[in-house]
């Protein structure tokens, strides 16, 4: 007589993970604790907090550890006894790719802030893992490259921002064609209700106030502007192969519909979850397969309320301008996303004020031609040359 399958040992599924210090790498944690039978961490990378990535380390056995910030990689290596015994340290940009390549991997979950992981990523790919997405500037930057590369390879891109992760769970079983269009949720960010004449006076503490999610300062900033939002609309078109009329944006205050999908027929599904990123970090890292997490669900015997409102893209410039590059194609999305990474950083530092930063990303875009690129080196060299334009326009 056959054993039930529960009484035999699952092959746990081995876990790279780049940006194990940020707010999605500590959810990421979570999930990982709380599947130890199913989830086995081999990798881990941080920017700069190697203290803390030692004790991450520490915590879950890891052997495999980077770290991208040369001054932080020099203090680690000077402190060996802080990491598991036989630990094997990497750094910089090299030490990343490394990670994203190691054999035992199953799949490299991508959550570094900016453009940092798009070497690891096509790493990654190009070594046959699975790729879990939390960096939507990946696609942003080099859409068309990334999922050439991953159909040629084979491999599964498992997108984790919660809103793509929506997407992804309403599309299944629904072919291409049977789609209307796809709506991303916005919160609105720490502004959504400020009135506009305020804004000019909006600081970067008052920016990180994020009235929903716990996430980094560039995000929070990001979604303050919705050019986070914007971001997700462009990395949306390249996931799911749709048109960029096809992509849009509503504001949801209350961050429980993550999004909604309309089909032919006029219906739509729409995906609910509490605003905790264990949830699509489950669901891509334990996909198909479904159990209990480390976070509640919705209590639906409790009284709350589901609100939507239109974007008004005056408040929001920065959703205009992405809407924009995503019809214009070529490489505008490029210079979008460099030029926004300039600005708030700017921000941050004091050095602009908050409205500055539309500005600065509409004349970048106005300063550098429009062109198809014939090759990944185009777009990083349209991305460096972003850059310099966007800082420029600071000083």
């Amino acid at each position: 007589m056959a054993a039930p399958a529960s009484a035999f040992p699952l092959r746990r599924k081995r876990i790279v993970l780049l940006g194990a210090t940020g707010s999605i790498g500590e959810s990421t944690l979570r999930v990982v604790a709380a599947h130890a039978d199913r989830l086995e961490l081999v990798g881990l990378a941080a920017r700069g907090n190697w203290e803390k990535l030692a004790a991450i380390a520490r915590r879950f056995g890891v052997r495999h550890v980077g770290l991208f910030e040369d001054a932080a990689f020099a203090a680690a290596r000077a402190q060996p006894a802080a990491f598991p015994p036989g630990t094997r340290l990497v750094g910089g940009l090299a030490g990343l790719v490394e990670l994203a390549q190691l054999p035992e991997a199953d799949v490299v979950l991508v959550a570094v802030v900016g453009t940092t992981g798009l070497e690891p990523a096509l790493a990654a790919i190009a070594a046959g893992k699975d790729l879990a997405l939390a960096s939507k500037e990946i696609l942003v930057l080099a859409g068309t490259f990334v999922m050439a590369a991953a159909r040629r390879r084979g491999v599964r891109l498992l997108p984790v921002d919660s809103e793509h992760n929506a997407v992804f769970q309403c599309l299944a079983g629904h072919p291409g064609a049977a789609v209307r269009r796809i709506v991303l949720t916005a919160s609105g960010g720490a502004f959504r209700d400020w009135p506009v004449e305020k804004l000019g006076a909006a600081t970067p503490a008052d920016a990180l106030k994020h009235p929903n999610w716990s996430m980094g300062p560039k995000i929070t900033v990001d979604s303050a502007t919705l050019a986070n939002k914007g971001l997700e609309l462009i990395e949306a078109r390249w996931l799911f192969d749709l048109q960029p009329a096809q992509c849009q944006a509503v504001l949801h205050p209350q961050s429980i519909v993550h999004c909604l999908v309309e089909f032919a027929d006029g219906a739509m599904l729409s995906h609910l979850s509490p605003p905790s990123m264990t949830f699509p970090i489950q669901h891509a890292l334990l996909y198909p397969e479904r159990v209990p997490g480390p976070a509640r669900g919705l209590d639906l015997a409790q009284t709350f309320a589901l609100e939507f409102r239109p974007v008004d893209e005056t408040r929001f410039p920065m959703l205009r301008l992405a809407r924009q590059t995503m019809a214009a194609g070529g490489v505008a999305s490029a210079v979008y996303n460099a030029a926004n990474e300039v600005a708030v950083a700017a921000f941050l530092a004091g050095r602009i004020p908050f409205l500055a930063i539309p500005r600065v990303v509409e004349q970048t875009l106005g300063r550098i031609a429009n062109v198809e690129p014939a090759d990944l080196p185009a777009v990083l060299a349209v991305d460096a040359e972003a850059r310099r334009l966007a800082a420029e326009s600071i000083v």
